[in-house]
């Protein structure tokens, strides 16, 4: 059964909508037992040996459904896994209806409403909270973005769950370093993404310390990793 779904991959994604290709992967949009899907394959890279580039993109490919499935097993919400294909690195998920980015959340907010401050402090608490519990698991996300982060209404009153996507860089790691770094790309990504919002950032974080059993040594070492940013920007 699982030779005919790995043989049945190249043709499922000849019939689905190409949404993106990236440095790393394509994404399309599928139906996969009769369900949307997102489909994520891992392409070869010329570049490298064959047989290091099999290695090393099998290695992500499971990386990646380690990490969604370590969080989701801790109750973070994410994609589920529908399949797996390690002949052709492709990854079957659920396609996340009815939700968008919080970057998009967030830019509609400033642009409509200067009076929904207590929203987007709701909104940062919430993301720290998530990302602490995520991080206490040792999952660390490597590319944490505005963007990773779906809003998913689930009541009409207005009441919603956020659900975090795109691991392909994620990896075990219980290092508070490799926390610290992780929590330092979010901050470069959302302070430039969203200008104006370093007091948000900062009630994210506040959040995040008091969610984290483990939050004093990962806010040390992000303090570290600030500081050897402001060195080599000063470098030039």
């Amino acid at each position: 059964m699982a030779q005919e779904k790995s043989m049945a991959a190249p043709d499922l994604l000849r019939r689905a909508k190409l949404l993106k290709q990236g440095a790393e992967a394509r994404v399309y949009r599928a139906e996969f037992l009769g369900k949307p899907t997102i489909v994520k394959e891992r392409f070869p890279k010329r570049y490298r040996h064959p047989v290091l580039d099999e290695k090393l993109t099998h290695r992500r490919t499971v990386q990646e459904v380690r990490s969604i499935l370590r969080c989701r097993r801790a109750g973070i919400s994410a994609p589920v896994v529908y399949f797996v294909d390690y002949t052709s690195h492709c990854i079957f998920l659920e396609e996340i209806i009815c939700s968008i980015t919080v970057r998009d959340h967030i830019a509609s907010i400033q642009q409509c409403d200067t009076s929904k401050d207590s929203e987007l402090e709701q909104l940062a608490e919430r993301v720290g909270q998530i990302l602490a519990k995520m991080h206490d698991e040792d999952v660390v996300h490597g590319d944490l973005t505005t963007s990773n982060i779906l809003l998913r209404r689930i009541t009409e009153s207005g009441e919603y769950d956020l659900v975090l996507i795109d691991f392909g860089l994620s990896y075990i790691s219980a290092l508070p370093e490799d926390k610290g770094v992780d929590l330092y790309v979010l901050e470069k990504a959302f302070l430039s993404t969203h200008p104006n919002t370093e007091a948000l950032f900062e009630k994210l974080l506040k959040s995040y310390t008091a969610s984290s059993k483990k939050s004093s040594a990962v806010i040390k070492k992000l303090d570290e990793v600030r500081l050897r940013g402001r060195k080599r920007s000063m470098v030039g």
